[in-house]
Parts: structure tokens; sequence; C-alpha cells
């Protein structure tokens, strides 16, 4: 192990000293940073809610000033001579109507619109009910068909059995009946 002369001791304990302080300023500086961010973060809510209470009080105030100007604005016409109130007052009517037979032409559409979307659906489910039938009764048939196969097949088969059954046992009885011949 190489020994150190008391100079380079001496140096590198100032590096280590220098690379402490280094490190201390930057953990200094970090928690400066971060306490800046913190405190403006705070501000920054802090703000946000003062807007959101000028806000609540701001709009119901302009909704009253626009409400006051358009009844100043509708009485305007009636305040200044008979003439023009009565001027006022056919225009306001042809409007009153003009308005109604827009309102009734627009009800008509969307009546005409739900009647169309209703018929569309009730079109569109009768389809899905018929194929639905349609496939159960074919599904239906098939089953039927096939079960009715098998029961034949398998009444053959079981005809065939019971006739070879029979004839064995014929056989055999023929056979049995010769020998009790034979032996009487």
């Amino acid at each position: 192990m190489a020994t150190q002369t008391e100079t380079q001791r001496k140096a590198a304990a100032r590096k280590a000293a220098a690379t402490r302080r280094r490190n201390a300023a930057k953990r200094s500086q970090s928690a400066k940073k971060a306490a800046e961010t913190r405190a403006q973060a705070e501000l920054n809510t802090i703000e946000a809610l003062q807007a959101q209470a000028e806000r609540a009080v701001l709009i119901p105030v302009g909704a009253a000033l626009t409400a006051r100007d358009a009844v100043i604005e509708a009485a305007k016409p009636y305040t200044t001579s008979r003439e023009s109130a009565e001027k006022e007052l056919e225009r306001v009517g042809k409007r009153v109507a003009t308005n109604l037979r827009k309102f009734e032409r627009r009800g008509n559409t969307a009546r005409n619109r739900a009647v169309r979307e209703v018929k569309k659906t009730r079109t569109r489910v009768e389809r899905e009910l018929r194929q639905r039938r349609s496939s159960a009764v074919r599904t239906v048939k098939r089953n039927r068909r096939e079960a009715e196969k098998q029961v034949r097949s398998t009444r053959r088969e079981f005809e065939r059995q019971v006739k070879a059954t029979s004839r064995e046992v014929q056989s055999q009885a023929e056979t049995l009946a010769s020998r009790v011949g034979a032996i009487a």
C-alpha cells in the first residue's frame, strides 16, 4: 500500500472539502428552487381562486346589465309617440306570426322525422324477427330430419338383429329337436 506524503494528504483534504462545499451549495440551490416552486404553486392556486370568485360576482352583474339594456331597447319604440308605438306593435305582431309559422314548420319536420325513425325501426325489428323465425324453422326441420333418419337407421338395425337372433334360435331349436328325435 502506497503511503501519502503530508502534501498529498493536504491536497486530497482540500479537494474533498471543495467537493463537499460544491455539493452543499447544490443542495442549498435545489432547496431554494423547490421553495420557490411551492410558493409559486400556492400563488397560482390563490390567483385561480380569486379569478373564480370574481367570475361568480361578475357573471350575474353582466347578465343583469344585459337584461336592463334589452328592456330599455324594447320599451324605446313605445315611449316616443303613438304612431311609432302602433308601428312597433304591428312589427312585433308580424314577427310573432312569422315565428309561430317557423315553430310550426319545425315541429312538423321533427314529427315527420320521428315517424320515419319509428317506421324504420319497426321495419328493422320485423326483418330481424322474420330472419330469426326462419332460422329457427330451418334448424327445427333439420334436427327433425336428422332424428327421423337416426330412428329409421336404429329401427332397421334392431330388426336385423331380431331376425338374426330369431334365425339362430330357430336353427338351435331345430338342432335340439333333431337330437331329441334321434335319442328318442
